[in-house]
């Protein structure tokens, strides 16, 4: 099963690196430079996961997840914010808003264990 991803980062170095972790047989990924352009996409199409960014121009991830995690269409899709700040603060904020997962920037195996326990969950 392919997973949808809709990943929101205004950094075009992180936004491909996360691309280039995430084999395209697996994950299907859609790209928005900011929290309004991913918010926009969101509400045009369904994903099965978001990734954003938490400090973007326009509108940030924190704001961004309030905002899908109010759209019945959102309710049940895993919402997660990436940080370069410390986890532990923006995690207590990020989980208030709606946030299912926040994790550490740079990224590494751990968002494909996480994006991959998506994936078989969806399976069975």
């Amino acid at each position: 099963m392919v997973l949808h991803v809709l990943l929101v980062d205004d950094n075009a170095r992180a936004r491909e690196s996360v691309l280039a972790m995430l084999n395209p047989a697996y994950f299907q990924v859609t790209v928005a430079e900011d929290g309004l352009g991913g918010l926009n996409l969101a509400k045009k199409q369904p994903f099965d996961v978001v990734l954003t960014d938490h400090k973007m121009p326009i509108m940030d991830g924190i704001a961004l997840i309030r905002n899908l995690s109010e759209l019945p269409s959102y309710k049940n899709t895993p919402l997660c914010l990436m940080t370069t700040g410390d986890v532990a603060q923006v995690r207590e904020r990020a989980e208030r808003v709606g946030a299912d997962h926040v994790l550490a920037k740079p990224l590494d195996e751990s968002l494909l264990q996480l994006l991959n326990s998506y994936r078989q969950r969806d399976i069975v």
